[in-house]
């Protein structure tokens, strides 16, 4: 079984996939955001060429456990997302995972604009990890 993360921006959508077996995750590309249209056709033809049976969205969260108008929009787009492919959508905490993320590609010495270009699927693997590793202990 296959699982998909995703890290839900304004510009940009960070898209991860997990292993067969839903041990890792893994970054797979950043989804340029045009319109709603163009962006669930992308996510569309990830879904049906990797067989991806399950959706995580990283669900941004206040440090006090409120849910503010970003994660409102999550929320909204994995609604967006049930509907349209009928898969289940599982909406995962994501605090912090863009620090974590960027903390990891600074220890890496990799470049301000390499980390640009990687750091949203970076986080959508870390979103995804996390949720893998939830449910492996349940």
């Amino acid at each position: 079984m296959k699982w998909m993360g995703l890290d839900y921006g304004d510009r940009t959508i960070g898209v991860a996939l997990s292993d067969e077996l839903g041990w890792t995750a893994q970054g797979l590309e950043v989804i340029r955001r045009t319109n709603k249209a163009a962006d669930l056709a992308r996510l569309g033809e990830i879904i049906r060429e990797h067989g991806v049976e399950e959706i995580v969205v990283g669900l941004p969260k206040n440090m006090n456990n409120t849910i503010g108008p970003r994660g409102e929009l999550s929320m909204e787009f994995a609604q967006l997302l049930q509907t349209k492919f009928g898969l289940p959508v599982h909406l995962w905490d994501e605090r912090l995972t863009t620090v974590s993320a960027e903390r990891a590609l600074l220890e890496a010495d990799v470049s301000r604009k390499k980390r640009r270009q990687v750091i949203d699927k970076m986080a959508a693997s870390l979103i995804l990890q996390g949720y893998l590793d939830s449910n492996k202990r349940r």
